[in-house]
């Protein structure tokens, strides 16, 4: 069995949450993640952070970040989808993502206004994409837009419901900022994280 082949094994038994019997499990598991790393085919870490929103998930490429998701959206789950999406080579590797979980604590500390950590954006295509990149660059720290307006700058005034469904699928919450995305009468409207996580952010951002 090669490397490869016992990272996908031990990714699949991690996310199934099976327990760590006398440390064998814990010492298999980084020693796997030394050797992948070593030998190129880790190709996804994570790791999850706490948060005042709730446990994160965090999730990293060679490229960048590439999935942020709230327990709400089902962590195994989403670990399956990166899996499938993108490669079976996932395993929790939490110092490949200790820049990221710094630059999350600064945030929810109220230190940090912007992000500066590469994004992988490749779960995200097409108006979808085209939006996110807008909400990354556009709307900043303690600003709201509506939907409408995230519309117009994508290019296509029309498309609110198309702004929804981008914000309803961000891969990169929290650092994609579709918390900041409101109703035309300035009501939240809903988030993928829940409403609760969305005043959070909001008001997080407000006191700042």
């Amino acid at each position: 069995m090669t490397v490869s082949d016992e990272a996908s094994d031990l990714s699949r038994a991690l996310r199934r949450s099976l327990p760590v019997q006398d440390g064998h499990l814990a010492a298999l598991h980084a020693r796997l993640v030394a050797a992948a790393d070593a030998e190129g085919v880790l190709d996804v870490a994570y790791r999850t952070i706490d948060s005042p929103v709730g446990p994160l998930l965090l999730a990293a490429t060679e490229r960048g970040l590439v999935r942020v998701a709230y327990a709400g959206e089902d962590h195994d789950a989403v670990l399956q989808t990166l899996a499938e999406r993108i490669s079976p080579r996932v395993l929790r590797a939490p110092a490949r993502l200790d820049a990221v979980a710094t630059e999350l604590e600064e945030y929810f500390a109220g230190t940090r206004r912007t992000f500066e950590l590469p994004l992988d954006w490749q779960l995200s295509s097409g108006f979808r994409n085209t939006v996110l990149h807008h909400l990354a660059t556009d709307v900043g720290y303690g600003q709201t837009a509506s939907y409408r307006t995230v519309a117009r700058l994508a290019g296509n005034p029309k498309a609110v419901r198309a702004v929804g469904s981008a914000c309803a699928t961000n891969p990169l919450p929290v650092v994609v900022p579709c918390h900041r995305v409101v109703r035309s009468d300035g009501s939240m409207g809903g988030y993928l994280g829940g409403v609760a996580a969305k005043r959070t952010l909001l008001t997080l951002e407000a006191a700042a």
